[in-house]
């Protein structure tokens, strides 16, 4: 009989797809989720990666795989006050919770989704996996918080893990504040840059981050840390005027001065009316590219998708939902949110 792969978040963006891939290779897969997956998966088991009551249905065997994508991002309420709590009341609670299950259960085999926001500002480009981790807002702390968790539990009872630091997942079907910056162009309107645009904003398409995730099982969880983007990310100005010749908009990008503009969404977002979260808009005109080579090396991975095409893919199946393509503007600045799950 097959192993079985645990994916927490197993609902998400990357879930589903992550479950699919796995499905499809002959793998026994168990989602565990808040809502049911839209593709039809064997094992569904409803639950608060927080709640021990919830995991305790999971059934934990020594010979599992869990693939622990469940977390809180930039989506949805996120709080005025006590972000930090609210972030780590999952990414950092809910992970000692899983934790605590599968030392309980004898389950050693986990591969974990982290963020590149734990590096906080580069000190250089591209960033290898060895860089500082000082995070600039809570969902990189929380990330943090929650890598130490499993870097600890590795002494405690012999867990193996791998640890991945992905940039912007994207693909058809995720949007996040992407919804914005595609409804500028979708109108024709103009879309404004933090910064000139000359800086480069790396992604990874979700499909590179299934394959990534597979080889890491297996190849038996060497630990990392791993870095997942895209090669030769372009520069944020020609990026969007790739996808904007695409689309076939008569949208233009303007560069914005920077400083100003961090400084009136900070602002905004003191007073309760966050256009932008400042992890979102804090470095968006860093030059920020992720080093992959030791990802490439441990796993012989290697993305497939160019940052203009997964955009794209994400616009085109934006503008295929029902209305999608004309609902009320809103200002992108071409700064995506995050996330995994």
């Amino acid at each position: 009989m097959s192993r079985r792969h645990v994916i927490t978040g197993g609902a998400g963006f990357l879930g589903e797809r992550l479950a699919a891939a796995l499905a499809a290779r002959g793998e026994r897969v168990t989602v565990f989720d808040q809502v049911a997956p839209r593709a039809a998966i064997d094992e569904v088991v409803l639950g608060d990666v927080a709640s021990t009551d919830d995991l305790a249905r999971l059934r934990l065997g020594r010979d599992d795989v869990v693939h622990h994508l469940a977390a809180r991002q930039f989506h949805g309420a996120v709080p005025r006050h006590d972000r930090d709590g609210w972030f780590a009341a999952v990414n950092v609670e809910g992970t000692r919770a899983l934790l605590a299950a599968m030392r309980a259960a004898g389950t050693r085999q986990l591969l974990f989704v982290s963020t590149d926001m734990t590096y906080g500002v580069p000190v250089h480009t591209p960033v290898p996996p060895t860089h500082q981790q000082v995070p600039i807002g809570p969902y990189g702390r929380s990330k943090v918080g929650a890598e130490r968790l499993i870097a600890a539990a590795a002494d405690e009872f012999g867990l193996r893990a791998t640890v991945f630091r992905p940039r912007l997942i994207a693909g058809a079907g995720r949007l996040g504040i992407l919804a914005k910056l595609f409804r500028l162009i979708a109108l024709g309107l103009p879309v404004p840059m933090i910064g000139s645009g000359r800086n480069r904003y790396q992604m990874i398409a979700v499909e590179d981050c299934v394959t990534a995730l597979i080889r890491a099982a297996d190849r038996g969880l060497p630990p990392g840390p791993f870095n997942l983007g895209s090669s030769e990310p372009p520069t944020v100005r020609d990026l969007l005027r790739s996808l904007i010749a695409r689309a076939g908009s008569r949208s233009v990008v303007l560069p914005t001065p920077a400083r100003l503009v961090q400084r009136t969404l900070a602002t905004m977002d003191r007073a309760g009316v966050p256009l932008l979260y400042p992890e979102q808009f804090a470095i968006a005109d860093a030059d920020y590219v992720l080093d992959t080579a030791a990802t490439g090396a441990a796993l012989d991975w290697s993305p497939s998708r160019r940052d203009a095409d997964i955009l794209f893919d994400a616009y085109h199946h934006f503008r295929s939902q029902p209305a999608r393509g004309h609902d009320a503007p809103a200002v992108s600045l071409a700064a995506p949110s995050r996330g995994v799950s």
